[in-house]
């Protein structure tokens, strides 16, 4: 550990940057604003003055400090709080907008976006202004790849520390791959990303959505956000519609990297991927014994059984959150499958949450080659992924990891318990959140919202999408003694 100086200016001038882009941002949203002309017109364009210019301060103040390197312990706190502040100051327009009552409503709202979790106060989406919906949507676009990274590709001034920052939210990803310089690679991940979005959008308002909703979707989609415009989600939709959005949820929860490498370099490394080939295996050996399942037991048309199999399967492993069915209503062995999905995740260097499959398959290898292991104590049996050996480092972590994730989930439903919550709602919360899936079960399943929780709730389970988003150990790490050692 190092035991460097935190420099409180390096990280205003980064958080600074970051508030400055959010302002930005923001602002894209006056024509909607001004075209609809709600109630409270004003609360866009006041929350982008009071975000841009706070922003402005903080970079004004900070100058000198321009091209400073992060050290380990600034990255470290610069990845978690920049969650927290950038959320603070997005829920102002929930707040001002009066789409919620109070303060800890608009900053689980807001956290819930940029965390891609997609958990939701408001209720009947449908009278919310446009303009609110629109930024709720954006929230969970710029979230879907970091506004961390973004704030990487656009400010040389983090050096080596942007490495640091960049390597830590895109878990999974060797971005050596690509190009030799941090920035340039991110440029090139937030094209493609711009490009599926862009791609989608056309896609949508060509079957039965206006642009508006199209936009929406689009944004939610490719991050695996979940947020829609319509309380029923996607249920209201065609079966294109439906459809368009399950490819691209498919896309969402692929390694980005991979992705473009595959496009621009080499169009077999995505399908040679290991972990990629178990993702579509689970999308479709869940989907698949899911169809069957509602086909034979809830008597659903073969044509309806395979289109809410497969979309629930996805939506599910992909930690997106979209629904066309309420799953509550099924069989408890259905949601109990999608559970052990939200658990999942998709692939490293996705926009989805969860543990990732990659994780999950250097622990299952270990446990089976464990076994061989205490039958043959003398052979050295690595564990391989993509056949290449795994570090007993990264044994270790991966272990462990898998471990407190369990323990936290587990914890949650204890602490939910304690304030009242029924059990069902107790576990879908508490998965939902960790895993930033946001659609769980009981009351905050398909067609629930959080808002009936107690504010006690709403700051835990705000606490949960932040360890699922930044990562279980990177957020421990802020409560170790060690770190804050100078």
């Amino acid at each position: 550990m190092s035991t460097a100086k935190i420099s409180i200016p390096v990280l205003l001038r980064i958080q600074g940057t970051l508030l400055l882009i959010e302002g930005l941002f923001m602002l894209t949203i006056l024509p909607v604003t001004y075209q609809h002309h709600g109630i409270h017109v004003y609360s866009i364009p006041m929350s982008a003055l009071i975000t841009t210019l706070t922003g402005f301060i903080l970079l004004f103040s900070t100058r000198r400090r321009k091209g400073q390197r992060l050290n380990f312990r600034e990255g470290v706190l610069t990845i978690s709080l920049s969650w927290v502040v950038v959320s603070v100051f997005g829920g102002l327009p929930f707040l001002l907008s009066k789409s919620v009552p109070n303060f800890t409503d608009a900053f689980f709202e807001a956290l819930s976006g940029f965390t891609t979790t997609g958990a939701s106060t408001l209720t009947q989406l449908e009278s919310v202004p446009k303009d609110i919906l629109l930024w709720r949507s954006m929230t969970q676009w710029l979230g879907g790849l970091a506004v961390i990274v973004f704030a990487v590709a656009l400010l040389p001034f983090l050096s080596a520390g942007g490495m640091q920052l960049f390597v830590a939210e895109m878990n999974g990803i060797n971005y050596d791959k690509l190009h030799p310089r941090i920035m340039h690679t991110t440029k090139r991940l937030w094209g493609l990303y711009a490009f599926f979005t862009l791609l989608e959008i056309i896609l949508l308002h060509g079957g039965d959505m206006d642009w508006f909703d199209a936009v929406c979707h689009s944004m939610t989609t490719i991050s695996s956000g979940g947020f829609s415009t319509h309380s029923s989600s996607l249920a209201g939709y065609s079966n294109y519609t439906q459809m368009v959005v399950f490819f691209f949820m498919l896309l969402s929860g692929c390694n980005f990297t991979l992705l473009l490498i595959t496009l621009v370099r080499n169009p077999m490394a995505l399908f040679r991927n290991e972990e990629f080939k178990h993702f579509m295996i689970l999308v479709l050996g869940v989907g698949t014994l899911l169809a069957v399942m509602l086909a034979f037991s809830v008597k659903m048309p073969v044509g309806s059984s395979l289109r809410a199999g497969f979309f629930s399967a996805a939506s599910a492993l992909t930690t997106t959150g979209f629904f066309v069915h309420d799953y509550n209503q099924w069989p408890a062995v259905f949601w109990t499958l999608l559970l052990l999905l939200m658990f999942i995740g998709a692939c490293s260097g996705s926009t989805a949450g969860g543990i990732k499959i990659i994780r999950h398959l250097i622990f299952t290898k270990n446990t089976y080659l464990e076994l061989k292991r205490i039958i043959h104590p003398n052979a050295v049996i690595p564990v391989k992924i993509n056949k290449k050996s795994i570090s007993n480092s990264t044994l270790s972590k991966t272990m462990t990891f898998v471990f407190v994730y369990f323990f936290v989930f587990i914890g949650g439903i204890v602490i939910l318990l304690g304030m009242g919550v029924d059990f069902n709602t107790s576990v879908g919360a508490s998965i939902a959140t960790l895993s930033n899936i946001g659609t769980g079960i009981g009351d905050v399943g398909p067609y629930g919202t959080y808002a009936f929780l107690p504010q006690a709730a709403k700051w835990v389970l705000a606490v949960f999408m932040l360890l699922g988003r930044v990562e279980v150990f990177t957020l421990i790490t802020l409560f170790s003694r060690n770190f804050w050692r100078s």
